[in-house]
């Protein structure tokens, strides 16, 4: 047996596996070696369990050739010789035998790393509970997973009983389709999950051999019929089979009507696909908020639903819903004040509103579907069994949202959870009514709408920025400075920078330069890049380099990546250059050295050619104060003229640089 000649015939990347990436730490166990004396009769218990997988989580994997330390893989693997595994895998097979019913795991040699190790992939059984030999021979018993541990169901009754609930009860998602046929299953979709997930599945050539790996199709009377799980994944349209197998977002207005203002569904595709499209939409959402409201001194605080508790309750209403003769879909109803995600039905029988609200943990009940749950993992969508509601109420938690609500009423006919705005949500609904009140020539309106929300809520520096903005457009900046008073005395968290540049700014148009920096001197401390970008930029403006040096400085790395900023702050060092050229030649050279280096950046981005013309004219400038090679100079100007033929000052500039050069 050559491994190297070997592909894998597991459906999930062995390194993944080895490191618990798409799998969790509790259905993996590691064995250093192989010893059918001291460990074989164990291993075929643990396979027993992962058989009747409990939980329906579809199984496990075992994972012989190497160690474990604290719960993680030793790696480099240990390994193990070709004798072994060939010794081992004939023993494995023929102890199985002695389960009842009988059951036979999939056997893989694998190479990792260079190291030869045996994978025993136990999936959940169509023919569940089964029993292995007791160690002693004696008799059989029922084994079970409790989370990382093989334990003899027969010494705890309860759980002895609900496992022969199970018997034969296979779970929806992972039984046989009649209905449909193989052909349904796209096989470009079912290799593009697997390049996904970096399978060595992929490699396999033969279509029947590929699904039948992939567990998504089994023989039936002479025939293949697909999987649920395989339809509801890498059919075209899931929903020919499973009717409420889409997403529906619907959003709803704010008055009193509770109109919809906006309706999205997703459906016709895989359910991955579906749920990719559908947070890709949510996650827009969010971010279109974000933007309309800036100034913020640390980003992200005030998102209108922290993205990581949005994901894991949608990825987790998707993967615990029903899929079968359920007619409903999965609903996202977006209020003002709130997100609802629906699913049907409700929770499983064993989990209370109690586990939910986080009084006591949740309990090892069998899952809905085994199969979604593992293929949304393999994908990264999906995290560990039991993490999902605790990672909700942290996260929300941490983006300073109100705590989530879940709930599901006495015939468990649906389950929902709500995820509360974030206080500043006013803002983004008051600047959503200003943009359209805009839009339709309202501006008076407009001006109202943001007066009254400011004068409710003076502590919204979102709202505050904007009114302050359409005062100064009025040419009211007195009104500006009163915004911004009120702000301060509303003891708002905020940082005021924005506003503060923004009054300055508006005191240099009006060449008010002792204003400008009257208001600039209040600058608090900056921690945020965006306000470092503007006080950097008006402090420029006003003429004081230094300090615009320094801001441009505290902006870090982000400058590097904003062609405007990066553009200024070359400006900056050039102006500083000239200033110290004849008290500190050292310095000029160092600060031109620096400002060449930021244009040559800037003329490597994608930059209008407006920004373009004005990098190369500085540039030419600089290049005439390094005393650069004329050749370097005249490419400059003429690289300036051609980005801006229009621009008189780069004409004016190539002929003064040809007189000088014909004058000398």
């Amino acid at each position: 047996m050559d491994l190297n000649l070997m592909s894998s015939i597991l459906p999930i990347n062995i390194d993944h596996l080895l490191r618990f990436s798409g799998v969790e730490s509790s259905r993996v166990e590691f064995k250093a070696s192989w010893d059918e004396k001291t460990s074989g009769q164990q291993i075929i218990q643990t396979i027993c369990a992962f058989a009747n997988d409990f939980q329906n989580i579809n199984g496990g994997y075992i994972v012989l050739g190497v160690a474990e330390q604290d719960g993680a893989a030793q790696l480099p693997a240990k390994g193990l010789t070709e004798a072994e595994i060939d010794l081992a895998q004939k023993w494995i097979r023929g102890h199985c035998n002695k389960i009842d019913p009988v059951y036979q795991p999939v056997l893989s040699p694998e190479l990792h790393e260079g190291r030869r190790i045996l994978v025993i992939w136990a999936p959940g059984s169509q023919t569940r509970p089964h029993q292995a030999p007791e160690e002693s021979g004696s008799g059989r018993r029922y084994y079970i997973r409790l989370g990382a541990q093989t334990v003899e169901a027969d010494r705890y009754p309860e759980l002895r009983t609900q496992l022969m609930q199970l018997t034969a009860r296979v779970p929806f998602d992972d039984r046989r389709a009649l209905q449909a046929s193989v052909l349904d299953i796209r096989e470009t979709k079912v290799r593009e999950f697997l390049h996904d997930i970096d399978s060595g599945l992929v490699d396999e050539i033969d279509t029947k051999t590929l699904y039948r790996a992939l567990r998504i199709a089994e023989p039936v009377n002479g025939h293949d019929a697909p999987r649920n799980a395989g339809l509801l994944f890498f059919s075209q349209n899931p929903e020919q089979w499973f009717p409420g197998a889409r997403i529906e977002v619907v959003q709803f207005t704010g008055d009193a009507t509770g109109n919809v203002l906006e309706e999205k569904i997703f459906k016709h595709r895989p359910l991955h696909e579906q749920l990719r499209e559908c947070l890709a939409y949510l996650e827009n959402l969010s971010v279109r908020m974000i933007q309309k409201l800036p100034g913020r001194t640390q980003a992200g605080h005030w998102v209108s639903y922290p993205l990581p508790a949005l994901r894991e309750a949608l990825v987790n209403a998707v993967y615990h819903r029903s899929y079968e003769d359920t007619y409903e879909p999965t609903k996202v109803y977006l209020y003002p004040d709130r997100m609802e995600i629906i699913s049907y039905p409700g929770p499983v029988p064993g989990i209370e509103l109690r586990h939910l609200h986080g009084d006591e943990p949740i309990p090892p009940v069998p899952a809905r579907n085994r199969r979604i749950g593992e293929f949304l993992k393999e994908l990264k969508l999906a995290e560990g069994r039991g993490t999902g509601i605790p990672k909700v109420r942290r996260t929300m938690a941490q983006n300073g949202s109100p705590p989530p609500r879940f709930d599901f009423d006495e015939a468990r006919s649906f389950f929902r959870v709500t995820l509360g705005v974030h206080p500043e949500y006013q803002a983004i609904l008051t600047l959503q009514d200003v943009a359209h009140l805009r839009a339709i020539g309202d501006k008076q309106g407009a001006l109202q709408r943001l007066r009254d929300t400011f004068s409710t809520n003076p502590t919204l520096l979102g709202v505050a920025l904007e009114l302050a903005k359409e005062l100064i457009t009025q040419e009211d900046i007195s009104g500006a400075e009163n915004v911004f008073a009120s702000f301060n005395a509303s003891g708002a968290g905020s940082n005021p920078s924005p506003l503060i540049t923004l009054i300055a700014g508006a005191w240099l148009e009006k060449n008010k330069r002792e204003k400008a920096i009257a208001w600039l001197d209040r600058l608090p401390l900056l921690d945020a890049v965006g306000d470092a970008f503007h006080a950097a930029i008006q402090e420029k403006r006003a003429g004081r380099f230094q300090k615009a040096h320094r801001y441009f400085e505290l902006a870090g790395t982000a400058v590097l990546q904003d062609a405007k900023a990066l553009h200024e702050f070359a400006q900056v060092k050039m102006k500083l250059a000239a200033e110290a050229h004849k008290q500190s030649p050292a310095s000029n050279r160092r600060l031109l050295s620096e400002a060449k280096d930021m244009l040559q950046r800037v003329l490597q981005m994608d930059v209008p050619l407006a920004r373009q013309a004005w990098a190369w004219y500085d540039l030419s400038r600089l290049l005439r104060w390094q005393k650069a090679p004329a050749q370097e100079i005249r490419h400059a100007i003429e690289k300036a003229l051609a980005c801006d033929p229009h621009e008189a000052i780069f004409a004016d500039a190539l002929k003064e640089f040809n007189r000088r050069q014909d004058s000398d």
